[in-house]
């Protein structure tokens, strides 16, 4: 219980570049927010994202999260103006040294949007505008990507002098499953608009704009909350192994993880509903 009210209490106390809000029973919606600064990542927003979905983590009350940006555009990228010193200035007495603290920094960065993976309730992605440089580490860490008709999306990184280094390069063609694709995108720093996003997977769904956008992405959140929670979070769970594995190996890790999870109450109350012609909806759940 003390983990459970400590995430809450984190939650409800707020933060600097983020703002979290119920938006229907068991949804989170976390939103970006320095519209003024076009969502730019400055040194608080990558410390808040960890502390936020590792408080989400622990919330058994959260079971579906949307994402969205502030303003006129989901994000710019990396804020170069206040984080190009703490990229550029690093301590170390040699360059072993100097080098060292450099990847624990770079490492600090990654888990700012593999903690997005490592949350075991499902995350939807809603982007709308500029989707720029470590927007897309970003979504690519989400499990479902959705956006708007103005959207667009830019691997920036190679116009600032470095390789994208806190996920793109690892996720996205696992996601678009055309490598020459990825490559273009990466070593051109072109943008790519919505219907190309569309059509090489990158994104699920186009709407016409972002009401309708975040209408749809709370909806979808709304229907996986209302399922089992066990059953959702194995889910993930699942998929994200199978990704990374064989499918010999993710079938013997689905195997055991389901000797344990197919004895939950949830299985019986969901069959039952099922054969009275209930919908999940009217099912009630408990908490995970």
């Amino acid at each position: 219980m003390a983990t459970q009210a400590g995430a809450q209490e984190r939650l409800r106390q707020g933060f600097e570049t983020l703002q979290v809000r119920p938006e229907k029973e068991h949804v989170l919606h976390v939103q970006l927010h320095r519209p003024d600064k076009r969502n730019a990542m400055n040194g608080a927003f990558w410390r808040e994202m960890v502390e936020c979905f590792q408080a989400i983590t622990q919330d058994s009350s959260c079971r579906a999260v949307v994402i969205s940006g502030a303003g006129r555009v989901f994000t710019a990228g990396i804020d170069l103006v206040e984080m190009g010193s703490e990229l550029l200035m690093v301590e170390g007495e040699d360059p072993a040294r100097k080098a060292w603290n450099l990847r624990r920094k770079i490492c600090a960065f990654q888990e700012s949007f593999s903690v997005l993976e490592k949350c075991p309730k499902p995350v939807i992605v809603a982007v709308h505008g500029a989707c720029v440089g470590a927007g897309v580490d970003l979504i690519c860490a989400c499990d479902i990507r959705y956006c708007s008709q103005d959207a667009w999306f830019q691997v920036k990184e190679v116009d600032i002098g470095l390789a994208a280094d806190v996920g793109t390069l690892q996720r996205l063609p696992k996601i678009v499953g055309s490598q020459s694709l990825v490559n273009e995108l990466a070593f051109t720093a072109r943008k790519m608009m919505a219907p190309e996003a569309q059509s090489c997977g990158l994104v699920s769904r186009v709407f016409p704009d972002k009401d309708s956008l975040l209408q749809a992405a709370i909806a979808v959140a709304e229907a996986i909350a209302a399922r089992s929670p066990v059953a959702v979070q194995g889910t993930k769970e699942n998929l994200i192994y199978a990704r990374d594995h064989s499918v010999p190996e993710s079938l013997r890790y689905m195997a055991a993880w389901n000797m344990g999870m197919l004895q939950s109450q949830d299985v019986v109350t969901a069959a039952q509903a099922a054969m009275d012609r209930k919908g999940p909806e009217g099912v009630p759940f408990s908490n995970l």
